[in-house]
This record gives structure tokens, C-alpha cells and sequence, in this order.
């Protein structure tokens, strides 16, 4: 028989802590704090023109479920567009980004394993309401990401090499 060390965790469709980062809008639908660390899932809403810049994960792997729209991930020096119902898993280590080219908003779940991103995130983001829409990126939010990434163990790349 298996113990349970924390409480399920049930979040409806306008619950979990909302945030903007960098343009883009996470609703936090599971944390490290509500799996002992194991992984983190969190609701992305990707604006046109969205999307992080390349970078590489030295903790955690990280997926991502396209529920609605279209976004481009970039693995490398590869690029593969992804419409509802595709699934990605970059693993440590993978140099990746993702950008939504259309003119719709798209939708997807995150999830990283083991949990922790979450927090740099959270440090970065500034909440919002749900269904609110994330500001355009301002210089000084970049710049705050250059700075905070690499304590999370995130190397951010402006450009592809």
C-alpha cells in the first residue's frame, strides 16, 4: 500500500495562480509545492507573435501538449509546426523554443519534471486574470530573465548558433 505525502489537487477551468511572462500567460494547474517536487503542469496561452527565446533546461525535461492553434518548436536547428493534439518533450539539455507565426492565440499544457521552473517563473511573471491577456514583452522583462534564468539553471540564447 502505497501513503500519500500531499492532498490531491483539483483546479476548475478559472482556478490556479495566473501570471504574464514575457508576453505570454501560465496558469499554474499543478506546482512542485502540490507534488512533493515531482513535476509542475501549467496552462500556456501563447499570443501571436509569442513564444520564449531558445534556451536549454539543466534540471528538468520539459513537454507540451498543443490544445488550440498553432506554434512552431524549434529542437536545434530543426523546426516542426504543431497543431492540436501535438505532443513534445524536449529532454535536459535540448536547445529548444517555441513561437506562435499565426495570428490567433494558441493553447497548451506544459508540463516539467522534476518541478522547479515553476519558481523562476513566478519570480519573473506579474499576475493577471484569468482570460486576461499578457502585455507585449518590455525590454527591462527580458533583461530581468537574462539575469534570473541562469539561478534556475537555464541558459537563455538570443539567436540560434
Amino acid at each position: 500500500m502505497t501513503t500519500m505525502t500531499h492532498p490531491p489537487v483539483l483546479r476548475g477551468p478559472d482556478e490556479g495562480r495566473t501570471i504574464a511572462v514575457v508576453g505570454d500567460v501560465y496558469r499554474f494547474l499543478a506546482t512542485g509545492d502540490d507534488t512533493d517536487g515531482r513535476y509542475a503542469m501549467f496552462e500556456a496561452i501563447v499570443s501571436p507573435g509569442g513564444g520564449p527565446p531558445p534556451h536549454i533546461h539543466s534540471r528538468e525535461e520539459e513537454s507540451f501538449f498543443v490544445l488550440e492553434g498553432e506554434v512552431t518548436f524549434r529542437v536545434g536547428d530543426e523546426q516542426i509546426v504543431a497543431r492540436a493534439g501535438t505532443f513534445a518533450n524536449m529532454p535536459i539539455g535540448s536547445l529548444h523554443s517555441f513561437r506562435n507565426g499565426t495570428d490567433k492565440p494558441a493553447r497548451m499544457i506544459v508540463s516539467v519534471a522534476p518541478a522547479g521552473f515553476e519558481k523562476m517563473l513566478f519570480e519573473l511573471g506579474q499576475p493577471v486574470a484569468v482570460g486576461e491577456q499578457a502585455p507585449p514583452p518590455s525590454r527591462d522583462e527580458i533583461e530581468r530573465l537574462l539575469a534570473v534564468a541562469p539561478r534556475y539553471g537555464i541558459e537563455v540564447r538570443l539567436a540560434h548558433p
